[in-house]
């Protein structure tokens, strides 16, 4: 049988890590892979994060099974954190999942279940995931516009425009806040017009949240998940914690689903969980039980914040630097909206050829689309990133 198997595409941040690894130059700069680096290229375990897994050890008694939603104190404390009170407790079934992939691959599964003539609709571009999950599971699919290569922010009237096109019952995927891949992110009151438009079209969103924290802090960046979820009878929700919280292995993810009452709630929580149940039954524990320690105990949340947001600072000084630099060596603002973006990415918005001109002659590694992941700079390298980027003529 395995003769019948078709080899896949290759991943393009893979195979990028592969060839940055086999780069001799000691000035070569990696911006592609999607994870946080400090100033000395390590993704470091965050205190609070050392601090709820020393007390795990010490006071845990078992390794048995938490159920197949995972445990309910996890549910209660992101539910907390994401959505604060603007949606009613009993409105809202929940589970934990393998990171924020597994939420999203649990959200599809959902709404294929229950409606599988809806078509999903996502931002171009958008997290490759998205799409290539939507294709392995044969749902329908269509994009709207978003990003703008002139400008390098959201093209809101072509958003809008495509938007206007949803059916009844079609799933609007939208992201939370640093939006992945451009870091071009929706302003409040474009926000609100979406949240209009999606309400005539009768649509139901599917927010991905996997940067809360990294943008404008844990309020401002839940603002716009908050705003979506408490506009609509029903709506989803996939959020991540290997960002803010630095557990990227331990795989700490949960999503949320809103119905349109507590009567309806009971049902869908079942389903989640017997969707669960096909999939990899009982979701994986001792991150999820980390994050619900920080979460619910004072000092522990207090010190994960405070790092939480050195680390959102650091990433602002980052690109307002490299804009600066950019500004110096041009003379022009064109680069401006580098300290615009929000979150790790960013997209410069230039050709694949250009793209490989950078790899090729300054050691600059990033996604052909031109998608670079800020946190991989750091201050000595951010003047080389910006010569390239001239250089290159982007």
């Amino acid at each position: 049988m395995f003769e019948n198997l078709k080899a896949q595409p290759a991943d393009k941040i893979l195979a990028l890590m592969a060839a940055y690894r086999e780069d001799p130059r000691d000035e070569k700069v990696d911006l592609g892979v999607g994870v946080y680096k400090d100033a000395n290229g390590n993704t470091p375990v965050m205190r609070a994060v050392k601090e709820a897994e020393r007390r795990i050890v010490a006071d845990q008694t078992t390794k048995a099974y938490t159920g197949l939603a995972g445990d309910p104190a996890f549910s209660d404390a992101m539910i907390n954190l994401v959505l604060g009170d603007t949606v009613a407790r009993d409105r809202i079934a929940a589970v934990a999942t393998p990171g924020g992939t597994g939420a999203i691959r649990q959200a599809l599964e959902l709404i294929k279940y229950a409606a599988p003539e809806a078509k999903v609709w996502l931002s171009n571009p958008t997290w490759p995931n998205h799409p290539s999950i939507i294709k392995y599971l044969k749902m329908p699919t269509a994009d709207y516009r978003y990003f703008d290569n002139a400008t390098r922010g959201v093209d809101f009237a072509g958003l809008m425009e495509d938007l206007g096109t949803v059916a009844e019952g079609d799933v609007v995927l939208l992201h939370g806040c640093c939006h992945n891949p451009t870091g071009a992110n929706l302003t409040a009151a474009q926000m609100d017009e979406v949240i209009a438009l999606l309400k005539t079209r009768k649509a139901v969103p599917l927010v991905d949240i996997a940067y809360q924290g990294f943008g404008d802090g844990l309020e401002d960046d839940a603002a716009a998940t908050r705003a979506i979820a408490s506009a609509f009878d029903e709506c989803l929700i996939a959020a991540s914690c290997s960002k803010n919280f630095g557990v990227y292995r331990e795989r700490t993810g949960i999503l949320m689903a809103i119905s349109k009452d507590a009567e309806s709630q009971p049902l869908t929580q079942k389903t989640l969980a017997f969707l669960n149940r096909q999939n990899y039954s009982f979701p994986p524990d001792h991150g999820a039980r980390v994050v619900t320690t920080i979460l619910t105990d004072p000092d522990l949340r207090a010190d994960w914040e405070a790092e939480l947001e050195e680390t959102r600072l650091g990433m602002l000084k980052l690109r307002q630097q490299l804009a600066d630099e950019l500004k110096r060596l041009t003379n022009s603002d064109r680069f401006s909206f580098l300290a615009d973006h929000r979150g790790m990415f960013s997209r410069l918005g230039t050709t694949p050829e250009l793209v490989e001109k950078m790899r090729e002659e300054h050691g600059i590694y990033m996604v052909s689309d031109s998608r670079m992941n800020i946190a991989g700079l750091n201050e000595k390298t951010v003047p080389i990133l910006a010569k390239a980027i001239v250089d290159a003529g982007v």
